[in-house]
């Protein structure tokens, strides 16, 4: 049987969010537990030079992952990455959460869970997964030094993924399906290194190769014609998908398969919070995230106050 114990808060996530919220929940001495199925940091924990977080020029996301991660134990926050959430029942009183080796009885819960990034929808990609597909430019780039490397996507992870890529790369080509959603600043950086064809208006159609990844056929919709290109790998930024499936039958989701919570960060069910990508709202960015994290940390505190005053 496994071990029941009991937390007052449990924060399902280790990225910006969930940490920024367990530094703020441990500074309250709330008795904190992180619970990460993943890479502590989340998606931002693969970035190499963020620009735009207010206090650095320029910092490593996975430098900054960690140092707001010491902030969270710091202050009493328990990060458990390695304990694997099975079931979640948010509307009970204590709320459960169960993982492979525990049941936690949780009096709020913070659900930080993020997004993952979307798979190239072709019957090829499990083949050639890691052996020319890829999905992290930072773990996976350096392999591909000297070689003709290839990016999917158009917005800025997929500009700014591709840009790293040129540090290694022969050749570069950057595929999307339309026009390019990226930043001004991320596109011209791209556009002016010569390594760099950008091919619009392009579907990626089929992947071949023998052990590994050897080409690639594409198709232009402005001229209906197909072409194979030769490539070592393929870096894949096409989009994300919200970490929600876990609590599909407690919560009810958007049609994005995010969860509904107002700027309080609260969610249909008193006690239980949404925060960071998870969360349905128009603008998804690192401050944002942190910005979460705060809200939700601190409206659990007063809820969990209300709680005792009741009982």
């Amino acid at each position: 049987m496994k071990e029941r114990v009991h937390k007052d808060v449990v924060i399902i996530g280790a990225g910006m969010a969930g940490l920024t919220a367990a530094l703020y929940c441990g500074r309250m001495n709330l008795d904190t537990l992180v619970l990460e199925n993943g890479l502590i940091g989340g998606q931002i924990a693969n970035a190499v030079a963020i620009e735009n977080y207010p206090g650095f020029v320029s910092v490593n996301g996975g430098d900054l992952i960690a140092t707001v991660q010491q902030q969270a134990e710091n202050f009493g926050a328990v990060i458990d990455e390695f304990d694997e959430i099975e079931h979640v029942m948010l509307k009970t009183t204590p709320k459960i959460v169960e993982t492979q080796e525990k049941i936690y009885e949780a009096d709020a819960v913070i659900i930080a869970s993020g997004m993952n990034r979307r798979k190239l929808p072709l019957p090829e990609e499990k083949k050639f997964a890691g052996r020319g597909v890829h999905y992290c430019e930072l773990c996976d780039g350096h392999a591909y030094d000297g070689k003709i490397i290839a990016v999917a996507g158009g917005g800025n992870a997929a500009v700014d993924a591709a840009y790293f890529l040129t540090k290694y790369a022969k050749k570069l080509y950057l595929i999307h399906r339309s026009e390019l959603r990226a930043d001004d600043f991320s596109q011209r950086r791209l556009r002016g290194n010569d390594k760099v064809t950008i091919l619009l208006q392009t579907d990626i159609k089929a992947l071949h190769g023998d052990k590994k990844l050897e080409t690639v056929d594409i198709f232009d919709k402005t001229t209906g014609e197909t072409k194979t290109l030769a490539i070592d790998g393929i870096f894949v930024n096409i989009g994300v998908e919200p970490n929600t499936a876990l609590f599909k039958d407690e919560l009810h989701l958007t049609d994005s398969g995010r969860i509904p919570a107002g700027e309080d960060c609260r969610t249909e069910i008193d006690g239980v919070f949404a925060a960071g990508d998870v969360r349905e709202k128009q603008i998804r960015q690192l401050t944002t995230a942190a910005a979460d994290g705060t809200t939700a940390a601190l409206l659990a505190e007063k809820y969990l106050a209300k709680l005792k005053e009741a009982n």
